[in-house]
Parts: structure tokens; sequence; C-alpha cells
């Protein structure tokens, strides 16, 4: 028995360690550091992104957010395409994670603008009134500078001396910003909502003004973070003035706007609450 050999038992055990090793840890970073699983489209962190990367690193943010969509049905319908290896390449370490006390923020950049962020990481009870997200107002204190160089050179990061320069006057919440926006933004995932999928774009609560009381809580709820609760704006342009038909306010709130930072409500709203909220919107048009 081997119990009663200890010595054999040990370089037995010993060996079963080291494959189990090699298997689960030593293969995959080869595995991942393989040019061929490289995406063209994702670049090398900025001196900015990478000094806000470590801030969240930091802050412990990657224990309550995950940064890898699975390729599960839930996953995808909710955060976009499922992560791809090359997607890490440049990051050591990685933060995929594995609680999703905080929503995943594989494709968080470009979903929303800037000054959504500043304001969410400063009051995130401002635009998520249920988030119990903490408040990170102390990151609006002077970047820590004095490493970045010595960083970038270390990664093997590309940077400029103007790059380095464009540092200064930025705080650790622009860094954490910069670093937001980069996640998921190099890779072309994020599709607009196609008008072929939307059926007919006639609003079924034309002039039944029994519905405006139900589209002015979603609002509220919603859009008002950004739009105002009056409507002037903030975060998102004013939508007081807006002079433009129903089937418009519908599919951009249906499928977003990309490119200006406006997550799509088309999966959480559904097509009737986006239309009671449309007219909503075209009643306070003519106040």
């Amino acid at each position: 028995m081997l119990e009663k050999k200890p010595v054999i038992f040990l370089l037995l055990a010993t060996v079963v360690i080291l494959i189990g090793t090699a298997v689960t840890m030593i293969a995959p970073f080869k595995w991942i550091n393989d040019p061929k699983l490289k995406i063209a489209e994702v670049k090398p962190y900025t001196a900015l992104q990478l000094e806000g990367r470590d801030i969240y690193i930091r802050e412990g943010c990657n224990n309550c957010h995950t940064q890898t969509v699975r390729p599960l049905l839930a996953d995808v319908e909710r955060y976009g395409e499922y992560s791809k290896v090359g997607e890490f390449i440049y990051d050591q370490p990685h933060l995929w994670g594995s609680r999703r006390t905080g929503p995943d923020l594989a494709r968080i950049g470009g979903k929303y603008p800037d000054a959504w962020h500043l304001k969410h990481m400063v009051d995130p009870q401002s635009m998520v009134p249920r988030s119990n997200m903490p408040k990170y107002a102390f990151l609006q204190r002077p970047l820590d500078t004095s490493l970045t160089e010595k960083k970038m050179k270390a990664l093997k990061f590309p940077s400029t001396p103007a790059e380095l320069a464009a540092l200064t006057g930025k705080s650790e919440l622009d860094a954490m910003v910069a670093y937001l926006q980069k996640l998921g933004s190099d890779i072309p995932w994020r599709k607009s909502a196609q008008a072929a999928v939307l059926g007919d774009l006639k609003n079924p609560f034309l002039d039944n003004k029994t519905v405006l009381p139900e589209g002015k809580a979603i609002y509220e709820k919603e859009c008002a973070q950004c739009h105002g609760a009056d409507l002037k704006g903030g975060v998102g342009p004013s939508l007081a003035d807006m002079d433009k038909p129903d089937s418009y306010i519908f599919k951009t709130l249906f499928g977003g706007i990309p490119a200006g930072g406006m997550p799509a409500f088309g999966d959480s709203l559904g097509k009737d609450r986006i239309w009671k909220v449309a007219s909503f919107l075209k009643s306070r048009q003519a106040h």
C-alpha cells in the first residue's frame, strides 16, 4: 500500500501536482500569448488607461464586476458577443473575475458618455437609484504619474513624451473613466437595432393620454438621470424641444446611439413601454 511507503507516495503526489499545474496554468499562459489568437483591432492601453486600470485593481472593483462574457444565451443577450482570448492579450493580470455583485463590464466601453461615468463614480445612486455601489468621489484627487513611464516600458506599451506630458492635471477619476471606456471598445461587437426587426413603426398609443403617466414614470426611472427630470438635459441633451416623429424616438430608445454613448433599451423595456415613453416625450413638446 502506498500509504505505507511515504517517500514513493510523496514522489507520486508531486508528479500528479506538477502535471495538474502544467495543464491548468502553464499551458493556458502559452496559449493566451499565441500570436495567432491576437485580434488586430485590440490595441495596448494608453498611459491614462493603464493608470485607470491600476486604480481599478487598487480599489478592488474586480471583486464585484467581472470582465468576461460567457458563451451562454443569457450573457450574450445582455452584454453582447461572448469574450475571445485575443481581447485580453495586453492584460497582465487578467481581470475576468467570477462574481457579479455588479454588472459585467467587458462591454461597457462606449455604452455611456464620459459625463455619465464621472457622475456615476462620484454618486452611483444618482444614476442608478437601486445601486449598492459605494461612492468614489475621493478619486477626484490628482493622479500620481511618477511611475507611469516605467509601467509603460515594463509592459512594452508604446507611448510618447507628449502622451505622458498630457497626464499633468488629470485626476484618478479621469484615469478610471478612460479605462472603463477602453473595455470592449476595440472590437465591433455592438450592433445598432435594425428597423427590419422592429416591425411596424406606428405608435399604438397615439393620442391615448391614459398611457402618459406610465410613460412619465418610466422616463423618470430610466432616462431622467441623463436628460433631467424636466427634460432640459444634463449628461445627455435636452429633450424639451425635440421635434422628432414618434418612430425616430422609438428607434433611438430601442437601439440606442452607440457613437453617442446612449445604451439600447429594447431588451430591458420592450416595445410597449418604449412607445409609452415616446408618447410622453411627444406630449411634452406641446408645452
